[in-house]
């Protein structure tokens, strides 16, 4: 196989790091597309930085057209966290046939918040031959890292997870969303009243593709379907971070004051019918001066064990996952394929391309016996 083409799709913080990975393992970059008009128009070196690359940011209003006319590969989403407002972006793939991957949170496992997207995504991905997916840091450090400390355990009673991360990395939208800036009524009326329902009431809303998803709750469901487990009951609840001292938000552009919300803890708790617990808690928030990112998860069973990650590059990381996850997209069956069903992500030390032409897995006929297992027996061509 050729070089891998490439477009990246939202050209905000996160694509720094999307695209600059990918251009260092041997990808071709052939267009960027975005909404903001001040970097419509600009060489895509501006966010990366270093020497111009001749890749001018496109309006996303754009991107149907120029598929049409150009032969892609992948397309690397990086826009907001919910899958409703990913979806024109993948349709649009979908349509032509072009595999896409992206750092949208709800698009890790999709299918226990909102199934009516999915269908249509996963239908017409089908229809085209190609895969859409979503991945980045929970694909490694929430998904695969416990999954694989599980197989080394003997009798799980209960997983416990703790993960922190600051909304100021991610931009405006994610900040939003996690009410940073918000008075604690605001709040309780904006975000945390969602989940203040009953089970039936809950299950509507996801089957009418209303549901708004903690990140927890879309980990959750792929953790259960990498163990085998099988979900009884799950359930969200959301509470507000307050800020003890005014903390300027640049991302905001305000000063959050004392008494407001700098963000929020989701806690999403899995029943099984195994028995085992999953209790997941992610807390997203305007960072102080004392805060950092921590990664905390501890099975509980025969035996315990507990794992920490104090300070992980939590943006580099979502970044890299995505970016290494390229040649597993490109193997994996056409369809929504949630990355579950793909091999445990691993470094790339060389060019992307090279490790889907030692597989063979783009130019087969049917699967060889060494086609990558990623492919499940579905390569596509």
């Amino acid at each position: 196989m050729n070089k891998i083409t490439m477009i990246q799709y939202g050209c905000g913080k996160m694509s720094a790091y999307t695209m600059r990975y990918a251009l260092e393992k041997g990808v071709k970059i052939v267009g960027a597309f975005d909404i903001n008009p001040d970097i419509i128009g600009k060489d895509i070196s501006t966010i990366i930085g270093g020497k111009k690359i001749g890749v001018k940011v496109q309006n996303a209003s754009e991107l149907d057209a120029f598929l049409k006319s150009t032969p892609v590969d992948v397309a690397v989403i990086t826009t907001t966290s919910i899958l409703a407002e990913n979806a024109p972006a993948m349709e649009v793939c979908a349509k032509h046939g072009v595999n896409a991957i992206s750092t949208c949170e709800e698009a890790f496992f999709p299918q226990n918040s909102n199934p009516k997207v999915t269908k249509k995504i996963d239908a017409l991905a089908k229809e085209n031959g190609c895969t859409i997916c979503g991945s980045g840091y929970q694909d490694v450090f929430w998904g695969n890292l416990i999954s694989v400390l599980a197989g080394a355990t003997h009798k799980i009673t209960t997983i416990r997870g703790k993960s922190s991360y600051n909304v100021e990395d991610y931009g405006i939208s994610l900040a939003k969303v996690h009410g940073a800036g918000l008075t604690k009524a605001a709040f309780e009326k904006e975000i945390a009243s969602a989940d203040n329902i009953s089970d039936e009431e809950r299950k509507k809303l996801i089957n009418a593709g209303k549901f708004a998803p903690s990140y927890m709750w879309n980990v959750n469901g792929w953790l259960c379907s990498k163990l085998g487990l099988h979900v009884k009951r799950q359930t969200q609840k959301c509470v507000p971070q307050i800020a003890k001292e005014d903390i300027e938000s640049s991302t905001l552009g305000i000063t959050i004051k004392k008494g407001q919300c700098t963000g929020m803890s989701a806690v999403v708790t899995t029943e099984t019918k195994e028995g085992i617990t999953i209790i997941a808690e992610c807390i997203g928030k305007v960072y102080g001066p004392n805060d950092f990112d921590c990664n905390d998860w501890t099975i509980e069973g025969e035996p315990n064990t507990r794992v920490v990650i104090e300070r992980p590059s939590t943006v580099e990381l979502t970044c890299a996952t995505v970016v290494n996850r390229i040649p597993e997209l490109l193997c994996a069956p056409a369809g929504y394929t949630t990355t579950e069903y793909m091999p445990e992500n691993f470094y790339k030390a060389e060019a992307l391309h090279k490790y889907i032409e030692e597989v063979g897995c783009c130019d087969c006929d049917d699967c060889h016996d060494d086609c990558h297992e990623g492919c499940h027996g579905n390569c596509k061509k």
